[in-house]
């Protein structure tokens, strides 16, 4: 007879971007021993740290975090590969005695680690290169037609422009035989059974938050981000299209570096992108009532809420 193995304690701290996760998470790591997981779908890329937001090197060395800087920009990382990654992450600090802390702002990712991934066929490299291929012969229009007679409901939910997700419903329809959307339907797995804390960073007012945002964004173009991008560019195996590349900032920095509006605009548009990532987190963020949630911009005397809270959630594991 088989036994089930026990849940893992993790904490989980959520929070839009800009609200000041990795300066707590590190406050909370200092008072009890925790490993720092990243949960952020633009810190896996090496070479992508200013627009990132990346913590610096000296951050870095002295808190490490895992599943930062682990795979290449021109990489697709995928949710699956996230959750294989951080399940042995999470493993590896329960062996060495430490409570994970998951931090981040990828809700998806969240998402698929604690509810379950459907299973989908693997990436097979033959198909997706003559995908590609056809994407530059034929363009995405065509494939776009192709998925649009194979599944229908798929092709109805994704835009016109991505690219990404079209070639990944066609890999899937020509490797199985099946539809993606078929394949969504089946009953999601989790590759790891987790009992987690969870906590929230929910910045109050908004107009506050949208500052921080803009402030940053400034220290990051005053910090090289653009040259950072123009770096990017010059490496033939980089493109627009990869999930690298469209993320918040580095979509509207490949744009502007491609000669698409002037400097105004290009930082107008990165804010509004930002302001929008930040509205959708927190729409994410709603899904968990039972959370504990914190407003940073509310003045606390003594110690913080979360570090009291996570003492005490510390003392029923044991």
């Amino acid at each position: 007879m088989t036994t089930t193995p026990a849940p893992i304690p993790v904490i989980c701290l959520y929070g839009p971007t800009a609200s000041g996760k990795t300066a707590l998470a590190i406050s909370l790591a200092e008072h009890f021993g925790c490993d720092l997981i990243s949960v952020d779908s633009a810190l896996v890329y090496r070479s992508l740290n200013i627009g990132s937001a990346k913590p610096d090197a000296d951050t870095l060395a002295a808190w490490p975090h895992r599943l930062v800087d682990i795979v290449d920009p021109w990489h697709a990382y995928s949710v699956a590969e996230f959750c294989r990654d951080a399940t042995k992450a999470i493993h590896d600090a329960v062996a060495a005695g430490r409570v994970p802390l998951l931090v981040g702002g990828t809700m998806l990712y969240f998402r698929a680690l604690l509810e379950g991934l459907n299973e989908l066929p693997q990436a097979e490299p033959k198909v997706r290169a003559a995908l590609e291929a056809r994407v530059v012969k034929e363009g995405l229009a065509a494939l776009r037609e192709e998925l649009a007679r194979v599944d229908p409901e798929t092709h109805q939910k994704l835009a016109a422009n991505d690219r990404q997700r079209t070639l990944r419903a066609l890999e899937v329809w020509h490797v199985s035989g099946r539809a993606i959307s078929d394949w969504q339907r089946e009953p999601a797995t989790r590759s790891v059974s987790l009992q987690p804390l969870e906590l929230v960073l929910w910045p109050e007012p908004r107009a506050q938050l949208h500052q921080l945002i803009e402030t940053r964004f400034d220290a990051m173009l005053a910090e090289g981000f653009l040259d950072e991008v123009a770096a990017l560019r010059e490496d033939a195996r980089m493109h627009a299209d990869l999930p690298s590349m469209r993320s918040v900032g580095y979509r509207q920095a490949w744009r502007y570096l491609s000669g698409e509006g002037d400097l105004d605009r290009f930082r107008a548009d990165a804010l509004t992108a930002t302001r929008q990532l930040a509205k959708r987190q927190f729409t994410w963020l709603r899904r968990y009532p039972h959370a504990q949630r914190h407003n940073p911009y509310q003045q606390h005397t003594g110690t913080h809420p979360f570090v009291e809270r996570v003492g005490n959630w510390l003392e029923t594991q044991t």
